[in-house]
């Protein structure tokens, strides 16, 4: 057998040398890693808007916690309808709106002609005033106040005159609407369901029994639509207007409250999407149709207007929540107010 020379041997123990370092080397690594503890991602806080504090937080009970999720729900195509000329600018808007207006810190009754002129202040509470309605005759807004320490169903005269507290210890009141016949005004007992009294606050009573918000009713009393969470997430429903017959409208995610019916009582307008970017929405009271007519600027609250050509509702768009109308095939889109408080959850009359 040869015998190594010295170089050769050199080398022979260089590189065994360097195998038991590298061994050496990756059993300290494993070691090392198999003893460091498991680092979990810091979360990331679900920040609200920057904006007035009604953006958000006033939102009750329609925001109060964001809608549970419904886990496999059919694709919904949508689409951004392409302006036609469907509706025009002719005859200009009209009738009045009411709307809630961040006034010093405090949300307030407002109300406004349709073409954005006329503005008033109708309450000026120590308290919250919100979900406004008007009455089916245009003389009478119906919200919602804290004024005596509980939310209470309130009526007010257009001129600001004949406030009167309807209601008194029920439960947590919200969004009051008058019949188009003028018989029954229906809202929200906060967890309690939709309820039913006189204009004059007398025979009040429960009419469902379920997580139930956002009552409306259809342009000839005979069908009410409302928000519920009944079938797991919310969606919207539609029911006689004795509580009879309830069917399921909507079968999609991230849904709104406020809603609001077409004139002629076929389709339902209404708002959804991830906080910070909802849209407004038609579609067909079976269902059917589904419309998306905005997109970007987290949009709440739409109201038709009587005539059937409009749609006013809330959005973030410029920075600040403002009223703005649209026409139900998507054109003709408009700011109405311009003010440095919040306005927000319009509500269109006569």
């Amino acid at each position: 057998m040869r015998k190594l020379s010295i170089i050769e041997s050199s080398l022979l123990i260089g590189l065994a040398v360097g195998f038991l370092g590298l061994c050496l080397l990756i059993g300290y690594a494993i070691i090392v890693v198999a003893n460091e503890p498991v680092r979990t991602p810091t979360p990331i806080l679900d920040l609200p808007l920057i904006s007035s504090p009604t953006a958000e937080s006033g939102l009750l009970p329609t925001d109060s916690a964001a809608p549970l999720s419904t886990p496999n729900l059919i694709p919904t195509i949508e689409f951004i309808p392409t302006p036609n000329p469907s509706f025009n600018d002719t005859p200009p808007p009209s009738g009045k709106i009411a709307f809630a207006c961040y006034v010093k810190q405090i949300d307030q009754i407002c109300l406004l002609n349709a073409d954005g002129s006329g503005r008033i202040q109708l309450t000026n509470f120590n308290a919250t005033a919100f979900y406004p309605s008007v009455s089916p005759d245009g003389g009478t807004v119906f919200f919602s106040s804290s004024k005596s320490g509980n939310f209470e169903i309130y009526s007010i005269g257009i001129d600001g005159n004949n406030l009167q507290k309807l209601t008194n210890g029920i439960g947590s009141l919200y969004a009051p609407e008058l019949s188009p016949n003028g018989e029954w005004v229906i809202f929200t007992n906060n967890g309690n369901g939709l309820w039913l009294m006189k204009p004059d606050g007398s025979n009040d009573h429960a009419l469902t029994n379920k997580d139930d918000i956002d009552p409306s009713w259809s342009p000839d009393g005979s069908m009410i639509s409302f928000a519920s969470s009944r079938a797991g997430a919310r969606q919207l429903f539609v029911m006689n207007s004795d509580g009879t017959n309830i069917r399921q409208v909507t079968d999609l995610n991230n849904m709104g409250g406020r809603n609001t019916w077409s004139p002629d009582g076929t389709r339902l307008a209404f708002y959804r999407g991830p906080k910070g970017d909802r849209n407004i929405y038609v579609i067909n009271v079976d269902g059917t149709g589904l419309v998306k007519l905005t997109d970007g600027g987290d949009n709440l609250g739409p109201s038709w207007s009587p005539d059937g050509n409009w749609i006013v509702f809330t959005s973030f768009r410029d920075g600040n929540n403002e009223l703005y109308i649209i026409h139900p095939d998507g054109t003709g889109l408009t700011r109405l107010t311009n003010s440095p408080i919040s306005d927000w959850q319009p509500r269109w009359g006569k």
